[in-house]
């Protein structure tokens, strides 16, 4: 009677909630850390005949093919004092398909309790509102496909692989396929009922790309719009299968498949195809109703998981295009760069450059529209794009700072911060000049650090009359260090405490000037980021002579 409360009051395991005649009721084992049967109920002898202590598990309950690798994941689950459930096909009494839950049994030295009932013959009728409100949770492509095959097995059938049309994912080509011309797919993820998880990708491996001929039923499938309904393999299937140790053999156990096409605001994105075992009824009609329901949930999801992986894409393509490439880097200084966008975002307000100029100096610029996001980048990728053009002109940083000023005069959204410096390491100092910009921060070696005191400036788009450039003494092993204020201020820390906490964290990192620089600025931009704007942090150092 324990054991029955346990189980009503867990609705999740692929037990029934309530007991059904039909389904003969719950057998109970206990199983030493061996996986051998010590003891077990009345109702474990009806369902699976005359028992005795000693026998395997495997050969009493799980004697379907491959589970002798279930039945050891089940055993370590229970060995860490976790509990396990899945659906199966077994049972040494002919065919038959068991919801099974191992609970670990303290006493036994490792043993376990297995309860056992025969499944109902289909899912139950709260099974598909269940299944779609476990769909769709992240945008992660992948994820949004394991989560279908997961939902699909056991309750559903006892095999699912999900599979998306390849040229939607790498081209964004929305054509229906035509009939005839087969179909290019990538498998995005498979669940087989008895398979843990790594045995089920070794057979059917997530990301396969492969061809499917227009006679195949996934194909048919996705040219018809329509579910296509057959009692064993395709030839392309099975060949496939061959390759893949084992799946043959456990592909041999099944007598009904059923591909359905994924369709998502009228365009094709791709398959997905179930499978059922000899210890369950064939796909019936009512069947396809239910798989079609869920097919419609899942194709909704996936492509949505696309058109996000498509937009992120994009990004991250706008994003290389924006930021600057490998600098040109003079000899006699080191430089270091690190860019984090806030939230996910891939590109944002910030930006920074590096130009070289003659006789080894060069040019470090550091920039932030105002705002993170897409309308920040618009702004932003102008403004870069004609700073590294008056840099380039090597005009006096306080020149240069007055032109992008008249430039963002005339722009919709025109504020942004800035600041120029021009490096000379043969001479072992710096000009700036800020617009509105926060200051650098000098660090010198071992490890002190230094706010630099220049004249603020206003923020570019206030048509500044002047921006006042100060020179300042950089000698060799020291660092300069130029960021954004995503660094350094958010709501909940002030400016001051943040420049605090910048000036100890480029002190511990810098002390020792043999320290590589993009070591040193990727550890600080994560530890002090504040997740509220983008970031930015450049290091410059003038390398140490002798």
């Amino acid at each position: 009677m324990q054991v029955e409360a346990q189980i009503s009051r867990d609705g999740d395991v692929g037990l029934p909630r309530r007991h059904d005649p039909d389904l003969g009721g719950l057998a109970t084992f206990t199983l030493d850390s061996d996986g051998r049967i010590t003891s077990w109920s009345l109702t474990a002898i009806r369902l699976f005949g005359p028992l005795e202590a000693g026998p395997h598990v495997c050969d009493v309950l799980l004697t379907g093919l491959g589970h002798q690798q279930l039945v050891s994941h089940a055993l370590a689950e229970t060995a860490a004092g976790r509990i396990w459930s899945a659906t199966v096909a077994g049972g040494r009494l002919g065919e038959g398909r068991f919801a099974i839950r191992w609970e670990p049994l303290a006493g036994l030295g490792g043993g376990a309790i297995v309860v056992a009932q025969r499944a109902s013959p289909g899912p139950r009728a709260t099974w598909l509102s269940e299944a779609a409100a476990r769909i769709g949770t992240t945008l992660s492509l992948t994820e949004t496909a394991r989560e279908v095959a997961e939902v699909a097995v056991p309750g559903f059938a006892e095999a699912a692989a999900i599979f998306g049309r390849e040229n939607l994912f790498a081209a964004d080509e929305l054509a229906t396929p035509r009939g005839g011309s087969g179909a290019v797919m990538r498998r995005l993820a498979a669940s087989v009922a008895g398979q843990v998880a790594a045995a089920t990708d070794g057979m059917l491996p997530p990301g396969e790309v492969m061809v499917f001929g227009p006679g195949s039923p996934s194909a048919r499938a996705m040219t018809t719009g329509e579910p296509v309904l057959y009692d064993r393999l395709d030839d392309e299937s099975a060949q496939r299968l061959a390759r893949r140790p084992g799946a043959t053999e456990i592909a041999a156990g099944y007598r009904s498949f059923l591909a359905m096409p994924l369709i998502a605001r009228g365009a094709v994105v791709g398959c997905a195809t179930f499978g059922r075992s000899t210890a369950s009824p064939a796909f019936s009609p009512e069947d396809i109703a239910v798989a079609g329901e869920l097919a419609s949930r899942a194709a909704v999801c996936i492509d949505n998981a696309r058109l996000y992986h498509r937009e992120r894409r994009t990004a991250l393509a706008l994003q290389r295009g924006l930021l600057p490439g490998r600098p040109d880097v003079p000899a006699g200084l080191e430089v270091a760069s690190d860019y984090l966008a806030v939230g996910a975002s891939v590109v944002g307000g910030d930006w920074h450059d590096i130009v070289a100029l003659p006789g080894g100096r060069a040019a470090l610029i550091v920039g932030d529209a105002m705002g993170h996001g897409p309308e920040a980048a618009a702004v932003m990728v102008q403004l870069r794009t004609a700073a590294h053009t008056l840099a380039g002109l090597d005009l006096p940083p306080g020149e240069v700072l007055h032109r992008l000023d008249e430039m963002a005069s005339g722009m919709v959204e025109p504020f942004a911060t800035c600041i120029y410096t021009v490096v000379n390491p043969a001479a072992g100092a710096t000009v700036t000049a800020r617009a509105g910009h926060l200051p650098p921060v000098l660090v010198l070696p071992g490890g002190a650090t230094t706010v630099l005191d220049l004249p603020a400036g206003l923020p570019l788009g206030l048509a500044a009359e002047a921006f006042e450039a100060t020179q300042a003494p950089l000698p060799p092993g020291a660092t300069l260090a130029l960021y954004t204020d995503g660094l350094v201020e958010s709501r909940s820390l002030p400016v001051d405490q943040g420049m605090a906490e910048l000036c100890e964290a480029l002190g511990l990192a810098l002390a020792d000037p043999a320290t590589p620089l993009d070591k040193a600025c990727a550890a600080i931009t994560r530890k002090l980021r504040q997740r509220e704007d983008d970031v930015t942090l450049v290091l410059a150092r003038v390398r140490a002579t002798g």
